[in-house]
């Protein structure tokens, strides 16, 4: 018998769309079906969670950024 899962449309730039498609590769978890290069189906109960950990990695960029910025601004 077929099984549904509800999911939310979503659509993002390519570069957050690489964050969750790389977030999701762990354990399969939030993509239901990706669609194209700005859209994909993610699981309807997982939205809340899936946008703590992508800020958490925007967060890390952020901070690695950062401190190289702050790495240049030494050498001059």
């Amino acid at each position: 018998m077929p099984r549904a899962i509800r999911g939310v449309l979503v659509e993002c730039e390519p570069s957050i769309k690489s964050i969750i498609i790389n977030i999701d590769r762990k354990n399969h978890d939030y993509i239901i079906e990706d669609l194209d290069e700005t859209h994909l189906v993610i699981q309807e109960n997982m939205i809340a969670n899936l946008k703590m950990h992508i800020e958490d990695v925007l967060k890390d960029s952020y901070q690695k950024v950062k401190h190289i910025d702050d790495s240049d601004e030494d050498m001059i």
